[in-house]
């Protein structure tokens, strides 16, 4: 890994897997839960994205303590989740999501480009 972005290896799992999994947990001593989200690889990045905006559990847990896990095929991949603020970069990620997931899931798809979710969008880097 290089600093502030994942290994080549871990990018390209996550550009061909549809879903991966998330540990999250409030805090160091709080329990973990494990949620399936979507990923994407922009400019050489990973995000990831709340469909459910900022109610969603694991975004929640995510924002208060950002050092998560995530499971890409059989490999636990800790990363922490920044919020991502570049409104360029922002729209890449909803490209990127209308592109991956669009034809496939299209209902889904249309709900993780919704205007009130574009401020959940997280950059992964490595923890």
């Amino acid at each position: 890994m290089t600093e502030g972005h994942l290994d080549q290896e871990i990018l390209a799992a996550l550009d061909g897997t549809d879903e991966v999994h998330v540990e999250t947990s409030r805090d160091a001593t709080s329990s973990v839960h494990r949620t399936v989200i979507w990923a994407v690889v922009v400019d050489g990045g990973a995000f990831v994205r709340s469909v459910r905006g900022e109610k969603g559990r694991w975004y929640r847990e995510a924002s208060a303590n950002p050092d998560v896990t995530l499971h890409v095929g059989d490999r636990r991949v800790p990363v922490r989740a920044v919020p991502e603020t570049d409104a360029r970069t922002i729209e890449g990620v909803s490209e990127a999501i209308r592109e991956k997931y669009g034809t496939s899931f299209p209902g889904p798809t249309a709900a993780m480009l919704r205007e009130e979710v574009l401020a959940t969008t997280l950059r992964l880097i490595p923890a």
